[in-house]
């Protein structure tokens, strides 16, 4: 089992008087990851998957006698999919004001909808954490340098998710991708019914696996797939609430002919943008490996911020005439700039003398598969 980032910090949070509430993807490694801490806990635990009726059921209608009854004398409650349940946040609010010797542990899949479900009822009642793919510091502490450098190439294709990495075959790597991109990612979004058109929804998340590294423009999206600015920004938001995408901010502090608006959107995970445009070709024979380095680096970067507690703030940067910086970190008022490159022998671009001379720049990089663990370790 791969060691997660999350396991001491969750540990270090038990007992402390708060659920704890992990969201992510489905198939990161959520369930897997609470199971493994409550083994490892000296108390009885009680485990509620509500994909499961009848669980479902009870935690929707019950009220805090019939928890009490349900729980009994576990003293961890571990609630698995917790989004399946209307309502969930009032549920467990009688549990934590009822019940102060019980430890709640609760995954969600879809944090549109489980934060809209609890996050009301349990202000100040929770401690909340992102769970990712893989990333590269957690493969490290697992496998070591050996495995980091040796699946490199198998990641930037194949991606990260845990029961990818765990594959020895390509072709079961592959089938397992299509079968994550296809039954397991939309689940929730496709059950929600603002998501009235599940084939716009993939036309539009096939136009961004297209557009990795490139301005995304949503009015060119939207006469790409046929539809209206408003559906495919409202589609986008909903795919990066649920862990899908992400997106990048133009920086824009005034600087001459410098973008405003602009905005980049990139995959958490190589393995589901490859799925999407079904194309698992090997590195040698890529015309986009530009575009899977860059969003390699940057997803593995913000799980890296994002596990280490590092609250900067992220951004690319282009002006018109074309000059541009692929990737920017912002804390306290300076900046640390970053390009990609995948062939270390092109590694010598410079960062654009205007960004320099108007920004407090603290350091500047040119990410190659040579140096890139600096960043992410």
């Amino acid at each position: 089992m791969i060691k997660r980032d999350l396991k001491a910090v969750i540990e270090s949070r038990m007992h402390l008087g708060k659920a704890i509430v992990v969201i992510g993807a489905r198939q990161v490694g959520k369930s897997t990851l609470l199971k493994h801490i409550t083994s490892l806990q000296q108390k009885p635990v009680l485990i509620l998957n509500c994909d499961e009726p009848e669980i479902k059921e009870t935690l929707t209608h019950a009220n805090s006698a019939e928890l009490r009854l349900l729980i009994g004398g576990n003293k961890i409650v571990l609630v698995d999919e917790a989004q399946r349940v209307q309502n969930i946040g009032i549920t467990l609010k009688i549990i934590i004001d009822t019940m102060p010797d019980v430890q709640l542990l609760v995954t969600g899949s879809s944090a549109l909808e489980i934060q809209n479900g609890i996050n009301e009822p349990l202000t100040g009642r929770k401690f909340e954490y992102h769970l990712y793919p893989i990333s590269t510091a957690e493969l490290m502490a697992t496998g070591g340098l050996l495995r980091v450098k040796q699946t490199l190439e198998s990641r930037l294709i194949y991606g990260s998710y845990p029961d990818i990495l765990n594959q020895q075959s390509q072709d079961l790597a592959k089938d397992l991708l299509m079968t994550i991109a296809d039954s397991y990612l939309f689940k929730d979004l496709l059950s929600m019914e603002s998501i009235r058109r599940p084939v716009l929804l993939q036309k539009i998340l096939t136009a961004l696996a297209l557009q990795v590294g490139s301005e995304v423009k949503y009015n060119e999206i939207a006469q790409l797939v046929g539809s209206d600015n408003k559906t495919v920004e409202k589609y986008i938001d909903l795919l990066e609430k649920c862990c899908i995408v992400f997106r990048l901010e133009a920086l824009s502090r005034n600087v001459r002919n410098e973008l405003k608006k602009g905005k980049k959107i990139y995959f958490w995970d190589n393995g589901i943008r490859n799925a999407v445009i079904q194309n698992f070709a090997p590195v040698g024979m890529r015309q986009d490996m530009g575009a899977l380095w860059e969003n390699f680096f940057i997803s593995e970067r913000m799980k890296h911020n994002h596990y280490k507690a590092r609250f900067a703030k992220s951004y690319f940067w282009r002006t018109t005439a074309m000059q541009e910086i692929d990737y920017i970190e912002e804390l306290d008022g300076r900046f640390v700039a970053f390009e990609m490159k995948w062939n270390p022998k092109k590694a010598g671009s410079v960062i654009p003398k205007p960004f320099l001379q108007h920004y407090e720049v603290d350091q500047k990089h040119i990410i190659t598969p040579d140096n890139y663990l600096d960043f992410l370790l």
